[in-house]
Order: C-alpha cells, then sequence, then structure tokens
C-alpha cells in the first residue's frame, strides 16, 4: 500500500465504484474492454524475464566486483540511471515511457534512431567522459576484490541463459501484440519450472507494480484529456520539456508521455520534447524510470546500511541530465 505504483490502482476502486452507479455496470465494461492493454502486458513480461536469475547473472559476470568511494558510488548510480533512461531511446521499444506513445504517434525503429538514438548516444558519450575524467585518478587504482568462498555459485548452463534470451527477443518481437505476449511467458514459465535447479526465485514483485501502475494509468487517463490538453498545449518546446523533467523526477516517466499522448492535435516538435525531457529526467531519482529499483538492489551493497540517499542521487544526475537535455534540444 506504501508502493508509489500502487496508489493509480487504489484510486481505480472508487472510480470504478462511481461508474458503476452513475453509469451502470455496461458502460464500466465497455470503457475497460475498448483500452489497449499490450503496453502494460509487455512491460510485466519483460522486466520479469529480465530479472530471472540466468539474465541476472549474465549481466553481473559482466560487472567487475570493485569498491568503490562513496563519490564515486553515486556517480555511478547517477550516471547509469540516466544512462538507461536515455538508452532507451535507441528504439521504440527499450523504454516504458516510449512504449506509452510509440504506436499512437507511429514512432518505429528508424524514427526514434534518426530523431533520438544519435542525439542519445552522443549524450551518453559525453557525459561518461565527464565522470570519467572527473574520478580518473580512482577508478585507475580499482581493483578486483576478492570473492569468498560462500559467493561462489553454481554456474547457468549457457544452454539455459540462451533460451531466456530468445524469449526476450520474442517478447519485444510482439510487443503490439499482448495474446502472443502472454502466451510466450506462460511457455517461459513452464520453462523456468522444468529447469528450476538452475532457476532461482522469480522475481515478479517490481514487474507486477510496474505493470500495475501502467494499467491503471491507462485506465485513468481517459477520463484526463479535459485538462491536459490546453495546459499542455498552451506551451513551447523548451517549457514543455523542463517540465517533463521536474514531473518526472516525481512520477514515472511513463506516467509523463501517456498524458501527453491523450492531449489532440499535438505537434511534432511538442512530442518529441516532452519526450525528451521525460527520459532525460529519468535518473534523477529511484521512482523516475521503471528500472531503477532493480539498479539500486544491485547495487546496494556500496552504500553501506543507510543505502541511497535521494539527495546524493539528485546532485549525481544533475550533470549527466544536463548533458543529456543539451544533446536532444540543441543538436540539430
Amino acid at each position: 500500500m506504501g508502493e508509489v505504483e500502487a496508489v493509480f490502482g487504489i484510486w481505480l476502486v472508487p472510480l470504478f465504484i462511481a461508474v458503476i452507479l452513475m453509469k451502470g455496470w455496461p458502460a464500466l465494461v465497455g470503457y475497460i474492454t475498448s483500452l489497449n492493454p499490450a503496453e502494460p502486458v509487455f512491460v510485466v513480461v519483460i522486466m520479469a524475464i529480465a530479472s530471472s536469475r540466468p539474465i541476472l547473472r549474465l549481466t553481473e559476470n559482466w560487472l567487475a566486483k570493485l569498491k568503490p568511494s562513496k563519490p564515486l558510488a553515486y556517480a555511478t548510480l547517477g550516471l547509469l540511471f540516466t544512462n538507461i533512461s536515455v538508452g532507451g531511446t535507441l528504439t521504440h521499444f527499450a523504454a516504458p515511457p516510449l512504449v506509452m506513445v510509440a504506436t499512437k504517434w507511429t514512432w518505429d525503429f528508424n524514427y526514434m534512431l534518426t530523431h533520438f538514438g544519435w542525439k542519445a548516444a552522443l549524450g551518453i558519450v559525453g557525459a561518461n567522459i565527464v565522470y570519467y575524467l572527473r574520478f580518473r585518478k580512482e577508478l585507475s587504482q580499482l581493483k578486483p576484490t576478492r570473492t569468498d568462498d560462500k559467493e561462489k555459485r553454481r554456474p547457468v548452463p549457457a544452454q539455459i541463459t540462451i533460451v531466456h534470451i530468445l524469449f526476450l527477443i520474442w517478447t519485444v518481437f510482439t510487443a503490439h501484440y499482448a495474446p502472443l505476449v502472454v502466451l510466450g511467458f506462460l511457455f517461459f514459465l513452464a520453462f523456468v519450472e522444468a529447469t528450476s535447479r538452475h532457476q532461482g526465485v522469480l522475481r515478479l514483485r517490481g514487474p507486477m507494480l510496474v505493470g500495475f501502475f501502467l494499467a491503471s494509468l491507462v485506465i485513468h487517463g481517459g477520463f484526463q484529456k479535459w485538462w491536459i490538453a490546453p495546459v499542455l498545449s498552451g506551451l513551447t518546446e523548451w517549457p514543455l520539456m523542463i517540465g517533463a523533467i521536474i514531473l518526472t523526477a516525481f512520477n514515472d516517466n511513463a506516467a509523463i508521455t501517456y498524458l501527453a499522448s491523450l492531449v489532440p492535435g499535438f505537434s511534432p516538435s511538442l512530442k518529441y520534447a516532452v519526450v525528451a525531457g521525460a527520459v532525460a529526467g529519468g535518473g534523477l531519482t529511484v521512482i523516475a524510470n521503471a528500472p531503477n529499483p532493480a539498479g539500486q538492489s544491485i547495487l546496494a551493497s556500496c552504500f553501506g546500511k543507510d543505502g541511497v540517499s535521494p539527495g546524493g542521487l539528485v546532485l549525481s544526475a544533475i550533470v549527466p541530465t544536463i548533458i543529456m537535455t543539451a544533446a536532444f534540444m540543441l543538436l540539430p
């Protein structure tokens, strides 16, 4: 009940009661069935598969086990969150804020690559260079830490990891067809059960919360056009992007882009600005972008018993956020 994502879903209860009492059960059924659940279903499935033990083990093996200082740890986290958020613009299916609008605005792979992708790549390179120059002395002194016997784990067979990767590819390929995504997920669950010896407990809490939030957002969104349209349509590109960055810090960035997609007659430049702001601000807080909580949990050991400080994360993400904003808005 205390999760931010749960708030949207909790408000569905009084909403459904009000609709049934005022309009009747057929009106509620008609409205809900008129909505497209493909985006929330896709996000739940892709996050669940990505959080499976073979995929996590694969990514962990790519990371060296180093012990950075607190400033470097926060710089790494802020840079990581921002890079992940912005890196999602390389395709039209790699990030929830884009999944929520790509179909409606007919943004395909080519559009994302030519309008966002190359700018995102330059921004990521620039931000990494800035942070490398700042911490180059400490980075050169880092050495792998010794692994204790207790940390030695049985390796996951390569063929199982490959099958998990194939499930990820299937989910991305069928992203806009919810029945196929669900069917693939059912096969995935069966595969996990059949290979349980090499699997861990499937982490569904995070994916379910994010899916709960996105599905609730889609349902609530249809009732918000009356105030969103005049507010957003009255802004120009820079104010809209800055507003999207600020709102993203206190909300999930998928909420910002989805609400913007409800505005009729939104110009291409305004669509670009609101998405650019939403992804550029995705590293400012843990709740700003759906993958951030997973990243925080993986790197939590670097921040001691107190965990990640919200203020420290904001300060560490400001510089890459500014760089990404400049890349999106100043490059032609």
